[in-house]
């Protein structure tokens, strides 16, 4: 066992964490149960890199508990909870991660995972994925497939298969309904509250607060912003969406005016460049802005640093920016995922699902490896509907909740 982590010590603060969200999460309990039983990873290195905070060291656990040697780091320098990094490595886990790394360690600690050949990836983001294709081309052979969790990740995979450069099977974790429909509305929705509020101790009720993007993260965004008693805007490019977000009973205008009228800004699109400095100009004094997308490019924060005549810390993990109208500006968690920079993540219930998406996706790579083609242009696979479905049963009744089912006469009206 081999780990690179902040301080060992720390390891029964993270064990409390890992505790207490294992009591919460019944699907990866019934699944840690049956892969003991089962070792359906028996032999295989699985390396993951995924926001390293006390859900995900449970699915960690799970899948060791599966037979999976696991090379484990985070997918965010801010979100590594140190604690529980080492309460893995109590565990037995290789780990390679720490809070606040700097862009060479966290580099460092994704090589690190790969370089002991991984067989199966779990990835968050791309970061795995697009390393192991540059760098350590050498390895591919060894690798059965992998699962991805974001839908950045998934564009970033989307582009490689399109080119046919893609070389083994990648499972789209994200694009299952049991993932995107509950883990980025509601999780996304109640955590990224969560992390302004814990971090800016304000009230949202009577607040403008601006929400860029209205994929099923921004939904999710904007409902529990409406619910805290905020006024909703919402920019977005595309006119679909745009309209639903009318039909919602949100306003619908371009960042460019929106900027005007915010006193808080979250930013949930993928993109890049979504606040920048025309839109700092036009901000109120005192305006707050936020990331809840996975890479820190969506609040131009080296553009506002450029033009801040005064830069200082405002409050833990609010960084103000004074401009030379007089006004500041606030950055919450260095515009990265404020989630999971300035707060705990998803809710264990909703992770419960999205990682037992992720074990149950890394199974089937494993069980039908000379199954899922492995031809370029040919290697993203929609998570089969029997794990979603899978997933669905095994929520509702731990909820105590029946369904009806099909009888023989309504399947053949339906189908023929």
């Amino acid at each position: 066992m081999s780990s690179e982590i902040r301080n060992p010590q720390l390891w029964q603060d993270g064990r409390l964490k890992i505790d207490w969200v294992r009591h919460h999460m019944p699907l990866l309990n019934g699944l840690e149960a049956e892969f003991r039983q089962t070792l359906p990873f028996k032999g295989l290195k699985v390396a993951l890199s995924v926001h390293l905070e006390a859900k995900t060291a449970y699915l960690c656990e799970v899948l060791a508990a599966g037979g999976a040697e696991m090379y484990v780091t985070g997918s965010n320098p801010l979100s590594t909870q140190d604690d529980v990094a080492a309460a893995l490595v109590q565990a037995g886990l290789n780990v390679f991660a720490w809070y606040d790394a700097t862009p060479e360690e966290y580099e460092a600690h994704i090589r690190r995972v790969l370089e002991v050949g991984p067989n199966i990836i779990i990835d968050d983001g791309g970061d795995l994925v697009n390393l192991m294709h540059t760098e350590y081309r050498e390895l591919i052979p060894n690798v059965i497939g992998g699962c991805e969790e974001t839908t950045t990740g998934i564009l970033r995979l989307i582009q490689l298969n399109n080119a046919k450069e893609l070389c083994f099977p990648m499972m789209l974790v994200n694009n299952a309904d049991c993932k995107h429909l509950f883990d980025n509305r509601y999780g996304t929705g109640q955590s990224v509250w969560d992390g302004i509020n814990r971090t800016t101790n304000l009230i949202v009720a009577g607040k403008n607060v601006v929400v860029a993007g209205y994929g099923w993260c921004g939904k999710g965004v904007a409902m529990r912003a409406k619910g805290l008693g905020a006024e909703v805007i919402v920019t977005e490019v595309d006119p679909i969406k745009a309209m639903e977000a009318v039909m919602d009973g949100f306003k619908v205008m371009k960042m460019e005016q929106a900027a005007e009228t915010g006193d808080i800004f979250v930013t949930v699109t993928g993109c890049d460049a979504v606040i920048v400095k025309e839109h700092f100009l036009k901000m109120k004094d005192g305006a707050i802005c936020c990331n809840a997308g996975h890479f820190d490019c969506e609040v131009d924060v080296a553009g506002l640093r450029e033009m801040a005549v005064e830069v200082k810390p405002a409050r833990k993990n609010i960084v103000g920016y004074k401009l030379d109208n007089g006004n500041r500006i606030y950055i919450i968690a260095e515009g990265r995922l404020v989630n999971l920079a300035a707060g705990d993540g998803h809710p264990a219930e909703i992770m419960d699902m999205s990682f037992a998406i992720q074990a149950l996706s890394a199974r089937y790579l494993v069980e039908n490896r000379d199954k899922v083609s492995r031809e370029p242009g040919s290697m993203v696979n929609d998570v089969p509907l029997e794990i979603d479905q899978e997933v669905a049963r095994r929520k509702l009744a731990f909820w105590g909740c029946e369904i009806d089912v099909l009888t023989p006469e309504q399947r053949r009206y339906l189908f023929g």
